[in-house]
């Protein structure tokens, strides 16, 4: 009984594999077209989102920082970003800010 067993689930899965490629009744059993739209093609994947231009990333995050106008957050900035351009700009802020 031990051995019947799995040939008994081997041929299980032979016959449920075969499901795949048949048709019932004249309709295709295939997923593929299961999840087809009425074109016949399997739907698009959504797409990514382009990626952010960097630059103005930090030209948002400085003005942020501006507007906020306290010494932490334009020390903040120029911990983040100190090799930018903008970051001069942030020191020299922060120079004529109030200790």
């Amino acid at each position: 009984m031990q051995r019947t067993l799995p040939a008994g689930l081997f041929g299980a899965f032979i016959a449920l594999a075969g499901l795949s490629h048949q048709r019932l009744e004249g309709l295709p059993v295939m997923v593929e077209k299961a999840k087809a739209d009425n074109s016949g093609t399997a739907p698009r994947a959504p797409s990514m989102p382009m990626a952010r231009d960097p630059a103005a990333a930090v030209a948002e995050e400085y003005k942020a920082a501006r507007r906020k106008g306290t010494r932490q957050a334009l020390e903040l900035f120029i911990a983040r970003h100190g090799n930018d351009p903008l970051a001069e700009q942030a020191r020299a802020k922060l120079k004529r800010l109030p200790r």
